[in-house]
């Protein structure tokens, strides 16, 4: 998949030191071992590129009565909200954090996801947010799949403290403490009415950038404050949800090579109308991603299959978009395009093996498939 959804076909692939090392091998070239892929399709590792995979607790109750009729305002009085998974994970330890996300990411595994993002954000003081950091190492170094940690410690406002005493905190004491101890690769921000401004944004990327992180922000989702455009301009790799891009933004977008996320697990689970504007993605020539969104409020959908499947039905992007999606764009929406996402020479050999008639079968099935075999690095997982 370098380019489009389908890749020139090779009858063979050679790996070594758990990259790839050629396409395309003599009948009698020696291995040390050799795996018979027998008709089946020969795919790159899935790359899941926006999760909040890690957190302790759930929110199925406030699921609940979200279907009897509560709003999300009177849900947030009783204490629920990101506020319920803030106090969840300010109470649990590394470890358990690690134990209950564990399963998130071995259920992404088995369909064949070889690359994750991973953000903290459900901390929203200086130790628990590094807690949630570690904890993102940690699951790591316990799983074969490769984990990429992103600070996003503004996600939300804490309920003790106001917008600019909390983003004062997270710029003087916080994220230089992420620096400091290397637990993160990228810097992410949620710039909304009910969140961060563009100032705030512009303060936060300055500083992570000079620190050497990564940048990536979540923008229009129910708002249109003018942070794609923005954030495109200081050099993000990606804006995530998008639903009230407008033209300007995407032209921005365009011009500055910010990659778009696709989240449809969020629009699914709130129930929303408003679509993001793939139509104008594709005639800009956006590259655009698609992921899970994996979250305890707005998208427990722990199934990036689902994903792509729901990327084709709510907003009608094609096989080949979804397949990219998922792939190489996804990768590049991480900052990893140099290194995963894709079938090529000197790429880390992140593969998977299937029994199915085509990638396609993918965007048609939804559910009750599962790769043969997943190779991370070259081993498999």
């Amino acid at each position: 998949m370098n380019g489009s959804a389908r890749q020139a076909d090779v009858d063979s692939i050679a790996v070594q030191d758990g990259r790839i090392a050629a396409l395309g091998v003599p009948d009698d070239a020696s291995a040390v071992d050799t795996i018979d892929a027998d008709g089946r399709v020969l795919m790159p590792g899935l790359v899941d590129c926006h999760t909040h995979v890690l957190y302790a607790g759930h929110r199925m109750d406030e699921h609940t009565r979200k279907l009897e009729g509560a709003s999300y305002e009177e849900i947030a009085r009783a204490g629920g909200g990101i506020l319920s998974t803030v106090n969840s994970v300010r109470a649990a330890d590394e470890e358990q954090l690690v134990q209950e996300s564990l399963p998130r990411v071995r259920a992404l595994l088995k369909e064949g996801v070889t690359t994750l993002e991973v953000k903290s954000g459900y901390g929203l003081d200086t130790a628990s947010e590094l807690k949630m950091l570690r904890a993102i190492r940690h699951l790591d170094r316990e799983s074969p799949i490769r984990i990429s940690p992103t600070f996003l410690g503004a996600h939300s406002i804490p309920k003790d403290r106001g917008r600019e005493a909390y983003m004062e905190e997270l710029l003087r004491e916080t994220l230089p403490e992420v620096v400091k101890q290397g637990l993160a690769d990228t810097c992410d921000i949620y710039v909304e009415k009910i969140a961060f401004t563009v100032a705030d944004m512009e303060r936060l990327f300055a500083q992570a950038a000079e620190a050497g992180l990564r940048l990536r922000a979540h923008t229009d989702q129910l708002s249109n404050m003018g942070a794609t455009r923005r954030a495109a301009e200081l050099g993000a790799l990606s804006c995530d949800h998008l639903e009230y891009t407008e033209a300007e933004d995407i032209r921005a977008m365009a011009e500055h090579g910010t990659a778009a996320v696709i989240l449809p697990g969020a629009f699914y689970f709130l129930r929303e109308t408003k679509k993001p504007p793939i139509a104008g993605f594709r005639e800009a020539g956006i590259p655009m991603a698609v992921s899970t969104d994996i979250n305890p409020g707005s998208s427990p959908v722990v199934s990036l299959q689902a994903a792509m499947h729901m990327a084709a039905i709510f907003f009608g992007m094609t096989a080949e978009e979804i397949l990219l999606g998922v792939t190489q764009h996804a990768a590049r929406a991480m900052g990893e395009g140099e290194e995963r996402g894709s079938i090529e020479i000197g790429k880390w050999a992140d593969l998977t093996l299937w029994d199915m008639p085509a990638p396609e079968f993918l965007i048609y099935q939804l559910g009750g498939i599962r790769p043969d075999i997943v190779f991370a690095g070259g081993q498999a997982a």
